[in-house]
C-alpha cells in the first residue's frame, strides 16, 4: 500500500479506512484492545523483570492477528506466524544481499512462508463461503465485501498486520520509557485513570467505554508528546508522478521525495524545549512550553498527512491510551538495565527495554 497510486490505492484505503471506522472503535475495536491488555498485563509477575518491548509487541500482534485473521493469542500457528514476522521485520531493515545466512534471505523465506500461511486462511474462508462470524475479521470481509484479486487480498493483509503491530508497539514502549523518567507525569495519569476507575465502580461497570476513553485528556497529552519526542516513523517515501518546482529547487519526475517529520517535531523554532518530554505543552491555555492548535495541526504530523494519512492513527491512540490506563492503575516500573530507542532506521530499544515491575492497586 505505501507504493500504490491512483485507483488501486484508492482502494485499498477505503477498505482499511472503513474497517477501523470510528463506529468499529467504538463497538467492537475498543473491547479487544482491552481483552488484549490485559491478558499481557496479568502475566506479569511481582517484582520481575519484563521486557516492555517484546510484551509491546506481543500486545499488538495479538490484537492484529485476530483483527485481521481471527487467530487466537498462544495459539501454536499464531505463535509461529508471530516468529516469522519478527524475522521478516529484521530483513526488511537489512543490507538487500540475497545470500546463504543473510537477514534478506531469512526474511524472503519468511515472507513466503507469511503468504502461504495467508493463503491457506483465505482458501478456507471461501470452501464455507465466509459465515457471517466472519465478518468481524478484516480477511473475511474482504472476500465477502471486495473485488480485489488474491494478489491484492495477500498484500493488503500482509502490510496491514506488518503496519498494525510494528509502529504501535515502538510507540508503546517509547510513552513506557518515557513516564519512567517523569514521575510527575505518573502521577497525574494516575490521577485520571483513577478517578475514571472509581467512577466505574460506582455505577457497576468493569469494560471501559467510549466515554471513558474520551475522558483521558492528560493520556492523550502524552501520548501526542511520546509521538513527537520519540519519531517512531522519522520520515515518509515519497515519489514525484511528474515535475515539481517547490521553493525555488526543481524535483524531476520519478525522484523520490523524503520527508523528515523528525526534523520538524525536534525543530526549537517550533517547540520549546524539543528535547524535553513535556506532555503539558499540549494542554490547551497552559504556561508549561505551550503548543497552540495551529501550531500543533500544522507541524505535528506522526502519522503523515494528506491522502496517505495512517489508517490505523486512531487504533493506534486507542491502543495506547488503554494500555497505559491498565498500566498506571495496577503497576509500577522502573529500567531494569540502560538502554535506549535508536533509530537505523526504525526506532528499537537494543535490550528490549528491560523494566522491574511491581503491582499496586489504585
Amino acid at each position: 500500500m505505501l507504493v500504490l497510486v491512483g485507483d488501486m490505492h484508492r482502494d485499498m484505503r477505503t477498505i482499511s479506512l472503513n474497517f477501523l471506522s470510528n463506529a468499529r472503535l467504538r463497538t467492537h475495536l475498543l473491547k479487544e484492545v482491552e481483552k488484549h491488555t490485559l491478558v499481557v498485563l496479568d502475566s506479569w509477575i511481582e517484582n520481575s523483570i519484563i521486557f516492555a518491548q517484546d510484551e509491546a509487541k506481543k500486545f499488538t500482534f495479538n490484537l492484529m492477528a485476530e483483527h485481521i485473521m481471527s487467530l487466537k493469542p498462544g495459539k501454536p500457528e499464531t505463535e509461529q506466524l508471530k516468529k516469522e514476522y519478527i524475522t521478516f521485520m529484521k530483513g526488511v531493515v537489512s543490507a538487500p544481499l540475497n545470500l546463504p545466512g543473510t537477514a534478506y534471505r531469512k526474511a524472503l523465506k519468511s515472507r513466503s512462508i507469511i503468504l502461504k500461511f495467508i493463503e491457506q486462511k483465505m482458501e478456507e474462508r471461501v470452501k464455507k463461503k465466509t459465515e457471517d462470524n466472519d465478518q468481524n475479521e478484516l480477511l473475511g470481509w474482504v472476500l465477502k465485501n471486495s473485488n480485489l484479486s488474491k494478489e491484492q487480498v495477500l498484500d493488503l493483509v500482509l502490510s496491514l498486520l506488518f503496519a498494525g503491530h510494528e509502529t504501535s508497539s515502538v510507540a508503546i514502549a517509547l510513552c513506557i520509557y518515557f513516564l519512567q523518567g517523569c514521575p510527575t507525569a505518573v502521577r497525574q495519569l494516575e490521577e485520571e485513570h483513577i478517578e475514571i476507575s472509581k467512577a466505574k465502580r460506582e455505577f457497576g461497570e468493569t469494560e471501559l467505554s467510549w466515554d471513558d476513553y474520551k475522558k483521558m485528556e492528560f493520556t492523550q497529552c502524552v501520548i501526542s508528546e511520546t509521538l513527537r519526542l520519540g519519531n517512531v516513523v522519522r520520515f515518509l517515501h515519497r515519489k514525484a508522478i511528474k515535475n515539481v518546482r517547490y521553493k525555488g529547487y526543481d524535483i524531476p519526475c520519478g525522484w523520490k521525495v523524503l520527508p523528515v517529520i523528525a526534523a520538524v517535531h525536534l525543530d526549537p523554532s517550533l517547540f520549546d524545549q524539543p528535547w524535553h518530554f513535556n506532555p503539558w505543552r499540549w494542554l490547551q491555555n497552559n504556561t508549561r512550553g505551550s503548543q497552540n492548535a495551529t501550531t500543533a495541526s500544522n507541524n505535528f504530523m506522526p502519522f503523515g498527512g494528506g491522502p496517505r494519512l495512517c489508517a490505523g492513527t486512531e487504533l493506534a491512540k486507542l491502543e495506547m491510551a488503554v494500555f497505559i490506563h491498565y498500566l498506571v492503575l495496577n503497576f509500577r516500573w522502573e529500567l531494569a538495565d540502560t538502554d535506549e530507542a535508536l533509530a537505523f532506521p526504525f526506532v528499537d530499544f537494543p535490550k528490549g527495554l528491560p523494566i522491574r515491575v511491581q503491582r499496586h492497586a489504585l
